[in-house]
């Protein structure tokens, strides 16, 4: 017994910690950043899409080389890759060109079917009716499934940080808007900006989720996870009350929805945390602490209220439903749902196959570029595919969050998962009137929540430390 502490003793002190953070990690910080700095629009022809591309392949390239080979994770997450791989196929599937009668088989296919006949011949043609949209849909998926590959490799210490790298970019994005919204003319050169208080996104419906994700995510951070750290808990407070002001100057209408869900969802993910921190405090100061929580939140709403800087409950009050082009749209988008199901009109071309079916009544100066529903947008554009992989997927969420909520996990990997749970809700949330997850930024949060939701890290880093080891 003797002898072992003595070899014991003789054995080297590592200078470098072994549980250091691994090369995955900071590739997939640095594409983050590059992201919330670039990746904020949708649209194909934006300077950002080159920059985020390039970002992804660079990154994808140097963890083939360098990087960590997440063989077991793809093992017990299997669900999200075989999800993503049907994600990128249905428009790889859409871009392969078909003999004319198959074509002109195809339902939604009178109009080309005429203009064959008066030109007497027609072409082979793919199933996308706009392929150069479908390829430049196939090509965004990079984005995701780079996020993929490098969020599947990381250590559950590594999984924990990235909560803090994520509610970094929501910080560099709230300050963003709040410049915008005193007044300072904040126009990002790689996205189409409406000019309005949208941070670094091109549209206030995708910055005010982002800010309602934020709230999550300072929630788990001040919190969550068994922290100790009580300066935590009003620091977490304070950003959530700016996050929600933040929404509210926006303008975005979905923006309060997704607001009061998060706020919802983020009670529910503390509420154990948070009580045992209050347990330290007699019953008088917990009611004190509460209640002030409380107030200070209602005096901060009604003064942004009654000071007229909340734009998001103005343009809700104002709306009209008669003058509205989501609901104008609804019934033609419905019928073009009809008209090409089930094969679909092709991934990303809804703005050029809608100005087909566009009605007079319709024409406006500006154009409509999307459905402004996005599930309603997958089925119209990938057609019995798209709803079998949106309901596949939908399905998965439902699963895994029931999971989540049930299964005794690590306390982090448990909260995590949760957190991703909600985080997902959102995102489904708002895109039943917009499009948040075609923006590159979303993209590559979805996949982070859905890889939170799985539970899938590996075990490196979470062990006891070894004889020898620092900790």
């Amino acid at each position: 017994m003797r002898r072992k502490r003595l070899d014991i003793m003789r054995k080297p002190i590592p200078l470098i910690n072994r549980t250091a953070f691994g090369l995955n990690f900071w590739l997939l910080t640095a594409l983050l950043l590059v992201l919330c700095i670039a990746g904020g629009a949708s649209r194909a022809n934006v300077m950002g899409q080159v920059v985020v591309r390039a970002a992804a392949w660079a990154s994808l390239v140097a963890v083939i080389l360098f990087g960590t080979r997440p063989i077991q994770p793809l093992v017990r997450g299997r669900a999200i890759p075989v999800l993503l791989v049907v994600a990128i196929a249905i428009p790889l599937v859409q871009l392969v060109p078909l003999p004319p009668s198959v074509w002109q088989a195809l339902p939604g296919r009178a109009a080309f079917v005429a203009a064959d006949a008066f030109v007497g011949g027609a072409p082979w043609r793919p199933i996308a009716i706009v392929p150069s949209a479908t390829l430049n849909a196939a090509s965004s998926l990079i984005v995701p499934f780079v996020v993929f590959v490098l969020a599947a490799g990381l250590s559950r210490k590594e999984d924990q940080a990235l909560v803090v790298v994520l509610l970094g970019t929501v910080g560099i994005m709230m300050l963003s808007g709040l410049l915008q919204f005193s007044g300072v003319a904040l126009l990002n050169p790689f996205v189409n900006g409406e000019g309005a208080v949208d941070g670094l996104f091109a549209n206030r419906n995708h910055f005010a989720l982002f800010m309602a994700i934020g709230c999550l995510l300072s929630l788990v951070w001040g919190f969550g996870g068994g922290t100790k750290s009580n300066w935590r808990v009003p620091v977490a407070a304070g950003l959530v009350m700016l996050l929600i002001l933040t929404i509210l100057a926006s303008g975005s209408r979905g923006g309060i929805v997704v607001g009061v869900v998060a706020m919802g969802a983020g009670a529910a993910l503390i509420a154990g945390d948070a009580r045992a921190k209050l347990a330290r405090f007699p019953r008088r100061i917990r009611l004190a602490i509460l209640g002030g929580l409380g107030l200070a939140m209602a005096a901060i709403l009604l003064l942004s209220v009654f000071a007229n800087r909340a734009v998001s409950i103005d343009r809700a009050l104002s709306l009209d439903l008669s003058q509205d082009m989501r609901s104008r749209s609804l019934g033609v988008v419905t019928g073009m749902v009809r008209d090409y199901f089930p094969v679909g009109s092709g991934l990303g071309g809804f703005d050029p196959v809608f100005r087909l079916h566009e009605p007079f009544r319709l024409l406006k100066p500006t154009y409509f570029n999307h459905a402004h529903n996005d599930f309603m947008e997958i089925v119209l554009d990938a057609g019995l595919a798209g709803l079998l992989a949106l309901l596949a997927a939908i399905a998965w969420w439902g699963w895994a969050s029931v999971k989540a909520w049930r299964r005794d996990r690590p306390g982090g990997v448990r909260t995590r998962a949760r957190l991703g749970s909600f985080v997902l809700l959102l995102v489904f949330i708002a895109s039943i009137a917009d499009y948040p997850a075609r923006t590159p930024l979303i993209m590559a949060v979805v996949m982070i929540a859905a890889l939170w939701l799985a539970g899938v890290s590996t075990e490196h880093g979470d062990a006891l430390p070894e004889e020898g080891q620092l900790l």
